[in-house]
């Protein structure tokens, strides 16, 4: 017998989510799914993200809920429009076998009359971020009268997001006699505050202490000069070959810049945060779960909701203003069951932060070096041998060219063959590593000094600033534009200075040694049939603007993406930026 039927799940759901790969409940389902079926009490569950809370509130609501009738029986509130679209989809999911299930899914960033026409259909579950829920309410367009229901998903989350005010507003048009379930990774005085406000004697289950850390995480610091984090982030991910990872920043700002640099360096990387669009989050989340991007750059609220198998690091590039969010950042790894690895890279000034998050997860983190430049050439030879050795080979197809393979390869012998092969990717970071210098900062040494982001040296006198009649309103974004020069002008994105991105055109900035080329290389370019006009900037922008926010010249370090599949760019059909609306910004923050 299935083990969620003896929790009191019915054959038709069991069915489904076994259809989906659950064979056994997670230790908040098997505890939580029990009470929250007798329908009687409000419940606090407390449990780290990745730990299935989504299934233990979602299988109880499909059991208690009458889908013979449309109207709102049960409301789930979350921080973020990914979150809202997640568990959309897994209630859809885990009710593929029950006849007339209608979720709704109502969230900023999206079209908000197509969600009124949903629940205009009919509806038994909304799922909402709390901004555009109170938008719908204001326009008197759904009738909360009979919830029976409000679960509120990520509760720190919320309250750190500044929605309390939202969350007071839509309760109040909900019923007294309902029943409310919290679930939240972290228990600080501002949800203890809203359980005792909005429920009556909660049943109250904790998987292991208030606030601690997941157990198969395991963390790590960094110690390194300010000037030189970039180099340094960049050696971790290729001593790290097969990393897929999330890597966060405190700004939006950051996020960009950082993301548009590694791409530059040739690595699968592309940026999430609040900027984007919905349909430019989408489309960066569909090229992250299906693995043609390794590295995401995201911000604390735009990764929340994100739920990827297989994330094998989270890289801390700045500490979180909150130590809340170190649960949150680090529990994007490790997820059912799995292990992961949080890494943290600081200066010297920022040891006190990593002991206040020590006694806050309840683990110790790890000092870890650099690794040198020999360490990461030996990590990459052998990750490379290992790839070889375990390559799926399609003997049907490759057999045709087995002849003259040989052919070509009859004054070799068998180590010769090995040696050359090795050596294709090996060359580089040799190469690449020579002389690398050691990046950990000594511990006399204060690595708070202020310096440039990545670490680079040189002038504009380096660059050549192009101007370019296309921009914004083509929909471009600047990673878009980044790509687009570099696949037109047949150059490397190490060559590329800085990108500022207008409405109807973009300057950008190109090493003098390549200016001459990216002008020849774009006679003749067009894009949707129209021709594309590049020249030197001259006296185009002098006195005006230059946008954006401008960094200090010179080159990024160049590197290579470690286990990369192809590298460079994809796609460029970036969709223009818009506000995104229905979710606002942190409010009441604890700092460090």
């Amino acid at each position: 017998m299935n083990p969620f039927s003896e929790l009191g799940i019915r054959h038709d759901i069991v069915n489904a989510i076994s259809d989906l790969g659950f064979s056994n409940p997670t230790p908040i389902q098997e505890q939580a799914i029990p009470v929250l079926l007798s329908g009687s009490n409000d419940f606090v569950g407390l449990a780290q993200t990745g730990t299935g809370k989504t299934a233990a509130f979602g299988l109880p609501l499909l059991e208690l809920l009458d889908f013979e009738e449309n109207y709102p029986q049960a409301l789930v509130l979350c921080p973020t429009r990914e979150l809202c679209l997640q568990i959309t989809n897994d209630l859809n999911n885990y009710s593929k076998n029950v006849k007339n299930v209608n979720v709704v899914a109502v969230y900023g960033g999206a079209s908000i009359s197509d969600q009124l026409r949903q629940i205009k259909r009919g509806v038994q579950i909304v799922v909402a971020t709390p901004g555009r829920m109170l938008d719908i309410i204001n326009r008197k367009a759904i009738d909360f009268s009979q919830v029976q229901y409000v679960v509120l998903d990520e509760a720190d989350e919320m309250l750190n997001m500044g929605f309390q005010e939202d969350i007071d507003q839509i309760l109040s048009t909900t019923p007294d006699d309902k029943k409310t379930w919290l679930f939240s990774a972290t228990m600080p005085a501002e949800v203890r505050r809203i359980a005792k406000k909005y429920m009556d004697n909660p049943h109250e289950l904790t998987m292991g202490s208030k606030n601690t850390g997941n157990a198969n995480i395991d963390h790590e610091y960094y110690v390194v000069r300010a000037r030189d984090k970039y180099a340094a982030f960049k050696r971790i991910v290729d001593f790290n070959p097969e990393i897929f990872g999330i890597v966060f920043c405190r700004t939006k700002i950051e996020t960009q810049e950082i993301a548009e640099s590694l791409i530059k360096d040739g690595y699968n990387a592309d940026s999430l945060h609040g900027d984007l669009s919905q349909q430019q989050r989408d489309k960066v989340m569909k090229r992250y779960r299906e693995r043609s991007l390794q590295l995401l750059i995201a911000t604390d609220v735009a990764a929340r909701g994100i739920d990827v198998n297989d994330v094998t690091h989270v890289i801390n590039y700045s500490l979180p203003d909150e130590i809340e969010n170190y649960t949150h950042r680090s529990g994007r790894t490790a997820r059912a069951g799995k292990t992961g690895v949080s890494i943290s890279i600081i200066n010297s000034k920022e040891l006190g932060k990593i002991r206040q998050i020590e006694r806050v997860i309840g683990k110790q983190f790890v000092k870890t070096e650099i690794p040198n430049g020999f360490d990461v050439c030996e990590k990459q030879l052998f990750a490379l041998v290992h790839k070889v050795h375990n390559v799926e080979v399609n003997e049907e197809q490759i057999e045709q060219y087995i002849p003259r393979i040989m052919d070509e390869f009859k004054d070799l012998s068998k180590e010769d063959i090995i040696k050359r092969f090795a050596s294709l990717e090996f060359n580089r970071f040799l190469e690449y590593y020579k002389n690398a210098p050691d990046l950990n900062a000594p511990a006399h040494e204060d690595r708070g000094e202020r310096s440039d982001r990545f670490g680079r040296g040189g002038s504009r006198g380096d660059y050549t600033r192009l101007f370019v009649n296309l921009g914004s309103v083509d929909e471009f974004t600047r990673g878009d534009m980044l790509g687009f020069i570099c696949n037109t002008a047949k150059i490397s994105g190490k060559s590329i200075g800085k990108i500022d991105l207008k409405g109807v055109y973009t300057f950008f900035e190109v090493e003098n040694a390549v200016a001459e080329t990216v002008q020849q290389n774009f006679k003749g370019a067009e894009y949707n049939g129209r021709s594309v006009r590049i020249e030197v900037a001259g006296d185009r922008d002098s006195g005006g603007s230059r946008g954006g926010r401008e960094r200090s010249g010179g080159r990024r370090e160049g590197g290579y993406g470690g286990g990369r599949s192809g590298g460079g760019f994809r796609d460029y059909s970036g969709k223009k930026r818009e506000d995104r609306s229905g979710e606002r910004s942190g409010e009441r923050r604890r700092r460090f």
